[in-house]
């Protein structure tokens, strides 16, 4: 099924289609927001999301962090002294977003593709949600931009189309490649070989950590240049360089093509979730979602670098992980949370597993000792 059409019937609304998720997610709060507006966001998400709302000319207010799904604490957090929202729906759990309702609210639903609220997808409540199509499809690239108003839609359109660079043929068929090679590797189990060759032939981004380098002069001087977007992409393209690269023919048949499996492993991944749940480092609110095809499932664990090390050994990749929080990681440019230890005991903590390969995850995960 073509991509922009799986979105739109999954929400009803006006979609556009994009060469990422991060792109979208600029475009929405150009359009929706003012520079110098306060933005709310969790302590907790992609490096380059911070990014993005700093190019966007926003002042990032980091909220205070629930403990039991690593998202936003609405009731904790001071609504009153922000302008907008911008939800992360943490591995898939869902914000709380019908608290911010008077608020400009941007769902980044990443994460979240099939999860719902109350009986209503994900990425329908706020003024857009952008979804990817690199997490639940797999497809290596792509973002959908979902909104109401047509109007909205082509203005969008417009600034998406200033902002993307030409394709290049060879680059789209290595990326497509890749991808496919990164989807046979999980199903055949060869994941252990697959990372090794990776890490060996440097294909994976240099990182402090689990955060990418922060370079704080050459980020005060792209700030000066904000709202304007290029300034900002050593940062934003992590992991991903081509991420306002305009997508070819094959580009888009690849992406349809992973969309159309998303429903087929709904439920594989809800059984997954199932049995993840029962384990006693289950983060609460899983055990809430049980029915939710989550995209990871995150359990709170007292060794984690251990546990990954030893999942590796089972054949399950880890990744997703976020650490420190924003205002930890970025201290200079971000308005501190009033409360940000659940923030710190969260993302050191966190282990996010793919339900998917629930079976082949658990002899390590029984092992855990819960944090």
């Amino acid at each position: 099924m073509n991509a922009v059409r799986a979105i739109a019937e999954r929400t009803g609304r006006h979609c556009l289609l994009l060469p990422s998720n991060r792109l979208g997610l600029y475009l929405a709060l150009r359009h929706w927001c003012t520079p110098g507006q306060r933005l709310l966001m969790s302590p907790i998400s992609a490096d380059e999301i911070l990014f993005l709302v700093l190019a966007a000319g926003l002042r990032p207010v980091i909220a205070p962090l629930s403990r039991r799904d690593g998202n936003i604490d609405a009731a904790r957090a001071d609504l009153g002294a922000v302008d907008a929202v911008l939800t992360t729906n943490l591995y898939g759990l869902p914000d709380d977003v019908t608290a911010f309702t008077g608020k400009i609210v941007i769902e980044d639903v990443a994460h979240a593709m099939e999860t719902s609220l109350g009986g209503r997808p994900l990425g329908t409540f706020g003024q857009a949600g952008v979804f990817s199509l690199s997490k639940h499809p797999g497809a290596g690239s792509g973002g959908v931009l979902a909104v109401d108003d047509p109007a909205d839609l082509h203005a969008l359109e417009r600034a998406r189309d200033l902002l993307l660079e030409p394709g290049v043929l060879r680059n789209e068929l290595i990326a497509v490649a890749s991808s496919m090679a990164r989807q046979a590797a999980l199903r055949l189990d060869l994941v252990r070989p697959a990372l090794r060759l990776m890490r060996a032939l440097g294909m994976q981004e240099e990182r402090e950590g689990y955060r990418i380098a922060l370079r704080g002069p050459d980020l005060d001087l792209a700030l000066k240049q904000a709202p304007e977007l290029p300034p900002f992409d050593p940062w934003v393209q992590a992991d991903l360089h081509d991420y306002r690269t305009r997508r070819g023919p094959l580009a888009r048949w690849y992406q349809s093509r992973r969309v159309a499996k998303v429903p087929r492993e709904r439920a594989r991944r809800v059984a997954g979730v199932r049995r993840l749940a029962e384990l006693p480092c289950a983060a609460p609110a899983v055990r809430e979602q049980v029915e939710q095809p989550l995209f990871r499932v995150p359990l709170l664990v007292r060794e984690r670098d251990q546990a990954i090390a030893e999942l590796e050994r089972n054949g399950v990749a880890t990744g997703y992980l976020y650490d420190p929080p924003y205002d930890e990681y970025a201290p200079g440019f971000t308005e501190p949370s009033p409360e940000p230890e659940a923030a710190r005991w969260w993302a050191r903590h966190v282990l996010p597993v793919d339900p998917l390969y629930a079976a082949r995850a658990l002899p390590a995960l029984e092992r855990l000792t819960p944090a």
